[in-house]
């Protein structure tokens, strides 16, 4: 991937939300696609069509503890007048059916997912008989009853069955040449066990983009530190691997960078190693220890063709200053969020959430967008020019603000699940307006 080198132009203008996301989306390339074993196949996109080779299931199966008979044997059958068959043998799971041959007046002992045998028509629950013991219905395969000794014998069957009954028909799942997945189906658990059972040991998918995340800030703790006078703890490097990992990304956090520009460009370039992008959060704005700036404004060298990172300011409440563009002889691309945590977050979600996505190779990058109610005691305002996003708790088409508009307020992100989008030309929304809402999950 490559991006061009820095345009001073754009730190002297205002970029509006869509221009940087498009900007980001024209240059991040979905990762090459990779024939992975199943297990670690979990959570990567698949990037062709999976035909099914076999029938599911391959043959007509029992779903019963029970017993293979023919209809005509069994019609009639109660418990005053039960039907008498001869036991002809046991069919167990992953034995041949065509060992046993089910004739008139006869019945074949058969467990859960054992073919059924060939003149069977359909299978009678072990419940409705007297399971070969000869003392009234009973209520499951007995121990006894599952002797190999005891395989041979007679039966009393006391109700009737219907062609077919409690038989899984081949074919019933998926047929042979039907389509398991589609291109662009991300594997979970369901999609993971559909090509194990159709017998794919592996499968070609775009792997899952490995995300380093970092903070910077002398004053940053890691928890479980005592804090000294002027610290506080890293929650901005939790949040955004947390939020990484939630977009489908491996991701690495990375401890907290002090304020020196020489260390934080040589810890990222020693993390590009295992790195589809990298993700810092601080350091982005106009004060004199904004070293993501410093690091990184000139790191378009010579060797280096293509890379630059392009610090801008854009026309948004929370996330004004923010950067991206590619480093390393990869040209690994990096995204420089601000420090403010809410600010952070949400640029991750606008930024770097639909960057992972594309990385995936996913067609749909986004958060669900939905109209919605505005339940709120005063109107909102929202400065001339900005797109604000706010926090807020999303319930049954209405949407309330949570929280202050301050950008530090982890409290408030907390507990909220959604964020209200209000349009640059607006100034003020009234209690009871639709509202443009982002959801968050």
């Amino acid at each position: 991937m490559s991006t061009a080198a820095p345009r001073p132009a754009a730190q002297d203008r205002l970029w509006t939300v869509d221009e940087h996301l498009e900007d980001i989306l024209a240059t991040v390339r979905p990762l090459e696609p990779i024939e992975l074993q199943l297990p670690d196949a979990q959570g990567c996109v698949l990037v062709e069509d999976v035909t099914v080779p076999v029938s599911l299931p391959p043959f007509d199966n029992s779903s019963m503890d029970g017993y293979a008979v023919r209809v005509a044997d069994v019609a009639g059958a109660s418990e005053d007048f039960p039907a008498a068959l001869e036991v002809v043998g046991d069919v167990a799971a992953g034995q041949a059916a065509e060992l046993l041959h089910v004739g008139p007046g006869q019945a074949a002992r058969i467990m859960t997912g054992a073919p059924l045998p060939p003149g069977a028509e359909t299978v009678v629950p072990v419940e409705w008989t007297d399971g070969g013991l000869g003392e009234g219905p009973v209520d499951g395969m007995r121990a006894r009853s599952l002797a190999p000794e005891q395989a041979t014998g007679h039966v009393r069957v006391y109700r009737p069955a219907e062609a077919r009954a409690h038989v899984r028909e081949k074919g019933s799942d998926v047929k042979a040449g039907d389509r398991a997945l589609e291109a662009g189906t991300v594997l979970g658990p369901p999609q993971i066990a559909l090509l194990a059972a159709i017998g794919r040991g592996t499968v070609r998918v775009r792997p899952r983009p490995r995300v380093v995340v970092l903070s910077t800030g002398s004053e940053l703790v890691p928890p479980g530190e005592e804090l000294r006078s002027g610290q506080i703890y890293d929650s901005n490097s939790f949040a955004l691997t947390a939020a990484a990992r939630d977009a489908g990304a491996i991701a690495y956090r990375v401890g907290a960078v002090a304020d020196d520009a020489d260390t934080l460009r040589s810890t990222i370039e020693d993390q590009l190693v295992r790195a589809d992008l990298v993700v810092t959060t601080g350091g982005v704005s106009v004060g004199a220890y904004d070293v993501v700036k410093e690091a990184l404004s000139h790191v378009g060298d010579e060797d280096e063709a293509g890379s630059g990172i392009e610090f801008r300011r854009l026309a948004m409440q929370p996330g004004k200053p923010q950067g991206f563009g590619s480093i390393g002889p990869d040209h690994t691309p990096l995204l420089a969020l601000p420090g403010n945590p809410v600010s952070s977050y949400v640029s991750f979600e606008l930024f770097a959430r639909p960057a992972i996505r594309t990385l995936m190779g996913l067609q749909d990058v986004h958060r669900p967008i939905t109209r919605a109610t505005l339940t709120t005691d005063k109107a909102l305002t929202s400065p001339q020019g900005r797109r604000q996003f706010l926090r807020a708790a999303y319930a049954e088409g209405t949407v309330r603000p949570v929280g202050g508009a301050g950008s530090h307020l982890v409290a408030a992100l907390a507990h909220a699940d959604a964020l209200i989008v209000v349009p640059e030309d607006v100034e003020s929304v009234e209690p009871g307006a639709e509202v443009e809402v982002v959801l968050l999950g």
